[in-house]
């Protein structure tokens, strides 16, 4: 390939698609390039990329390397000079089936990739442009030591949850068993050890779920149910009903706009999970609640989606709890709460991650007449 052929792909590559977006400003913009050329020259766009952090590889429509930077070379742990790879089958840098994978995904979908190109010293984070005429630029970047330490921590993490659910649950059974035979104050005290059990089963679970939720990226390609957000919003009250009673606090839902149509407002996403969200999102609710007042949830379609708004009566969020109410382990207020549980900090990262794993989103604000507003917004699966 020839530089005349090679540097414009590099230059669209190097710069983000600067390029591509500024051609599209019009004629007039067209016209003033042609009276004063911007394009570096060659030799300078060579030495920007020999010179940037990041690890730069091209590929060959025939998957040769066509070049790469002294960067691809130190972070693939080459001895050779690149000059010497040059021309050589992609397959000489010993690339694993998922980098392959990639490199032919970008060239089938003329979209980038991400990926990790996995060598015996360490992960290296992967992005893969596609390039005009089957062309494609590899970005090799090695992994930031504080992302490594966060994976291992949510590793660690993971693990550990997974070894306390047999014990816990062994634990469970023999507090059942005291508690068939405990009197006066032994009573007492194992009906507080049963509470403290749940409550770490709970977490345990939640964080299990945690883990099996960041390891389950979202696809297009995924096949989802069609579902009625109404259908789930009613199986999810039954479970929170009786807890609702015994404070008198009501669940009122509307349909607005287009959402009042049936076939408009089904959603595309797993009902197991679509299940868990919004039980954790009108649980929350509830939990903000003062007594004798309502959860209002309102069912709307918004263009390609569907939202789900729950909305409670309660004193609303601070500035702080805007910034960090999905983080894992976060806590509200303890005196902002109108119900007497608490739960594993875990619920609304949940809810997120969920949203996230089926290509929607979940946002909060304070709702204008008062009260914290949580919008579920996810995929819908009706006509469009």
């Amino acid at each position: 390939m020839s530089n005349q052929a090679v540097l414009p792909f590099l230059l669209g590559a190097a710069l983000g698609g600067a390029a591509a977006t500024w051609l599209k400003r019009g004629p007039a913009l067209r016209r003033r390039r042609q009276r004063k050329p911007l394009d570096p020259p060659g030799a300078q766009l060579r030495e920007w990329i020999e010179e940037v952090p990041q690890g730069w590889l091209l590929i060959s429509p025939n998957n040769r390397i066509a070049g790469l930077n002294p960067r691809a070379e130190l972070l693939l742990g080459l001895d050779d000079s690149g000059l010497a790879l040059r021309g050589e089958p992609l397959a000489l840098l010993k690339p694993d089936e998922d980098v392959q994978h990639l490199v032919e995904l970008t060239r089938e979908k003329g979209i980038s990739q991400r990926g990790i190109w996995p060598l015996p010293s360490g992960n290296l984070d992967l992005r893969v442009m596609p390039g005009d005429q089957g062309w494609v630029a590899v970005v090799l970047q090695g992994r930031n030591p504080l992302e490594s330490q966060l994976e291992q921590q949510e590793q660690w993490v993971s693990d550990v949850a997974h070894e306390l659910k047999t014990p816990l649950t062994a634990l469970r059974l023999v507090s059942d068993s005291l508690a068939l035979k405990a009197e006066g104050r032994q009573a007492v005290l194992v009906e507080r050890l049963q509470r403290e059990l749940q409550r770490l089963q709970v977490l345990v679970s939640d964080l299990l779920d945690l883990s099996r939720l960041d390891n389950t990226p979202f696809s297009d390609d995924q096949p989802q149910a069609s579902v009625d957000p109404l259908d789930v919003i009613t199986s999810v009250w039954t479970v929170l009903e009786p807890l609702a009673q015994e404070r008198g606090v009501q669940l009122q839902v509307e349909t607005t706009g287009s959402g009042r149509d049936a076939a408009l407002r089904r959603a595309a996403i797993d009902p197991a999970r679509f299940h868990q969200a919004l039980l954790n999102l009108l649980d929350n609710a509830l939990r903000y609640s003062p007594d004798g007042t309502a959860i209002e949830v309102d069912v709307a379609v918004r263009n390609r989606w569907c939202l789900v708004a729950v909305r409670d009566h309660g004193p609303g969020l601070s500035e702080v709890d805007l910034e960090r109410m999905f983080q894992r382990f976060y806590r509200g207020d303890p005196s902002r709460f109108r119900s007497p549980r608490s739960g594993s900090g875990l619920g609304l990262a949940i809810v997120q991650q969920i949203a996230l794993s089926q290509g929607g989103m979940v946002r909060a604000s304070n709702h204008s007449d008062g009260g914290a507003l949580l919008e579920l917004l996810v995929p819908r699966s009706g006509p469009r």
